[in-house]
C-alpha cells in the first residue's frame, strides 16, 4: 500500500484545480501545468484538498497511485511557489551570462556554448552562481542538468559546473603518490 498515496493534497490559496476526463490542469500566480493522469488511478477535487486513489489492486496501479499523487502536489507547489536550481561554477576564465533567451557559457572550449532557455523557465547569473526557477519541476531539474553536462566537476581541481549543494569528492594528484 502506498504511503505517498494515500495522503491528501492540500489546495493553496490562489491555486485552482480543475478536472476534465484524464487532464488535469493546476492553475495560479505562477502560472498553468497540465497533467494527463493514468487510467487505473482515479483523482477526486474536493474544496481544498485533492484525493488520489487507485482503481484496481495491481502492482502497476500501486505505482501509479504515489507517482500521480507527486506529480499533482508539485504542480500545485510550482503554480504557487516555484522551483529554482542552483548551479555553480569554478575554473580560470570560466564565465557564464544571459543573452535574452540564451545563456552564453565560456567554460574553456573554443567556442562559447549558447544554450537556449526553455519557455516557462527563467536563468539569472550572478558572480559564479546560475540560478535556474520556473513552475515545472522536471523542466527545471532537465535543464539544470544540461548545464551541468557542459562541464562536469573534474575530481583533481574541482574545475566545472557543479550543482550548489553537490559535494566532489576531491582526489590526489600524481605528486602525493611520491
Amino acid at each position: 500500500m502506498s504511503r505517498i498515496g494515500k495522503l491528501p493534497i492540500e489546495i493553496k490559496e490562489g491555486v485552482s484545480v480543475s478536472l476534465s476526463g484524464s487532464q488535469i490542469s493546476v492553475k495560479g500566480p505562477k502560472g498553468e501545468l497540465n497533467f494527463v493522469k493514468n487510467k487505473k488511478v482515479d483523482v477526486k477535487v474536493s474544496e481544498n484538498q485533492i484525493l488520489v486513489s487507485k482503481k484496481e489492486d495491481t502492482k502497476e496501479a500501486g505505482a501509479m497511485w504515489g507517482l500521480t499523487r507527486t506529480l499533482i502536489a508539485n504542480m500545485v507547489q510550482g503554480v504557487s511557489e516555484g522551483f529554482d536550481k542552483k548551479l555553480e561554477f569554478k575554473g580560470t576564465g570560466y564565465r557564464a551570462a544571459v543573452d535574452g533567451r540564451k545563456l552564453v557559457l565560456h567554460m574553456g572550449y573554443n567556442k562559447p556554448v549558447e544554450m537556449a532557455v526553455p519557455e516557462g523557465l527563467e536563468t539569472k547569473v550572478q558572480k559564479n552562481t546560475i540560478t535556474i526557477s520556473g513552475s515545472d519541476k522536471q523542466c527545471v531539474g532537465q535543464f539544470a542538468a544540461d548545464i551541468r553536462k557542459v562541464r562536469k566537476p573534474e575530481p583533481y581541481k574541482g574545475k566545472g559546473i557543479r550543482y550548489s549543494d553537490e559535494v566532489i569528492k576531491r582526489k590526489a594528484g600524481k605528486a602525493a603518490g611520491k
